[in-house]
């Protein structure tokens, strides 16, 4: 692709655009649930008397119920389309989480949230097809990241409301919000998301996009353990930031919540930017590359970030958390391009589980770890995950979604 087709961007259908918006509207709900219990973690912690690892173990319940259904859910979503797989989802979310207000039991608190996070994994490999299959390659990286906001912006909804609700009038009326925000979801998927169009069949003996893109080159397998191993960082500081602002930056709630709100949506217009990027450069893995450096060098900057004088650390979490979730939108759209249109779902139900594998590990370990060393040394050991992935990332882009 020449430096002036990159600059002529293929037209984008005001459908599309509209398709987009409510697939990032359907996973940010989902994405409200599933953080919800972090940011129950100061409450549970101080006033229930769970430990850190005992919480950390909780905000991870619905990450691991994701990593349970993801590829399920991108295998129906490859056979029956986008829009019912999403609106079900949603549906047995806000069911899970309305269970989840009826109970005072942690256990029973537990496996609400893991079904919930079950169910709400419909939306991430459902979504990301909704994406290529609407958009255009060379507006894909845009609006992948665009989609990628999904997340963050459920983040931040979960982050300035949840502490508050929690600490005011409980954690059932907190986790509430969940019970809204998806049914309503549900509903509007159900009326008004349509699913792309299929691409039409190739003349063939054995079509391209129909070859297990898995058996044919380690380029997704590079992808998958290169996306695993960035979510250390993000899932660290989504997980910890408040109770590290509470407790060893003697932040009062409110403000602290604040902040993290402000990072996940300052992330969140992080991944349109690196998107935008990918497409000008006619790259992924390039500046999915670039992302994996900035990510380990912002936790050792966090890492050195409680000696800074006041202030300081606020601006150095702030950046980490943006560069922290920097990668995802690159990582799903060079997941969709390389898998083709047979195996985009699975591949992308692959993408999340060992991102979710990954991330149910960080409340636990990241917790004991925390507990063991102090935030310093913590956030320096999850500082290698990223160095490690540098070398990981394929030196060229594979596509056959096109």
């Amino acid at each position: 692709m020449t430096q002036a087709s990159r600059l002529e961007k293929t037209a984008v259908s005001p459908k599309a655009w509209t398709m987009l918006g409510i697939g990032v509207a359907a996973q940010a709900a989902g994405t409200v649930f599933v953080s919800t219990p972090a940011f129950l973690i100061p409450l549970l912690h101080s006033e229930h008397g769970l430990s850190l690892t005992q919480a950390g173990t909780l905000a991870a319940a619905p990450t691991f119920g994701m990593v349970l259904t993801l590829v399920a859910w991108g295998a129906m979503a490859d056979r029956f389309g986008e829009k019912w797989v999403i609106s079900i989802g949603l549906a047995l979310t806000a069911i899970a989480a309305l269970a989840a207000t009826t109970t005072d039991n942690y256990a029973l608190l537990g496996i609400a949230f893991l079904l919930g996070g079950m169910a709400a994994a419909s939306t991430n490999a459902a979504s990301g097809r909704v994406v290529v299959g609407w958009f255009p390659k060379d507006r894909r990286g845009l609006a992948m990241g665009i989609r990628q906001m999904s997340q963050p912006l459920g983040v931040t909804i979960a982050s300035l409301t949840i502490p508050t609700l929690a600490a005011n009038v409980g954690i059932g009326s907190a986790v509430g919000l969940s019970v809204a925000l998806n049914g309503v979801l549900a509903l509007i998927c159900a009326v008004a998301l349509v699913n792309p169009p299929r691409p039409a069949a190739r003349s063939t003996d054995i079509p391209v996009e129909t070859i297990n893109p898995y058996r044919s080159n380690w380029f997704l397998w590079r992808i998958h353990v290169v996306s695993a191993l960035l979510v250390f960082p993000q899932f660290t500081l989504s997980t910890f930031g408040l109770v590290w602002l509470i407790s060893e930056q003697g932040w009062d709630a409110a403000p602290a919540g604040l902040l993290i709100g402000i990072s996940q949506f300052v992330g969140a217009l992080g991944r349109i930017v690196v998107g935008i990027w990918s497409d000008r450069a006619g790259s992924r893995v390039g500046p999915l590359r670039l992302v994996a450096v900035s990510a380990s060098a912002v936790m050792l900057a966090m890492a050195a970030a409680g000696a800074a004088p006041w202030g300081v650390p606020a601006l150095i979490l702030l950046l980490a958390t943006t560069v922290s979730v920097a990668d995802n939108g690159l990582a799903f759209t060079s997941v969709a391009e390389a898998a083709g249109p047979k195996w985009q779902g699975k591949a992308l139900g692959a993408q999340n589980t060992g991102q979710f594998i990954a991330a149910s590990a960080v409340g636990p370990v990241v917790g004991a770890l925390i507990g063991a060393v102090g935030y310093p040394l913590a956030f320096a050991i999850v500082a290698a995950f990223p160095a490690a992935a540098i070398p990981l990332v394929p030196s060229r882009d594979r596509d056959i979604s096109v």
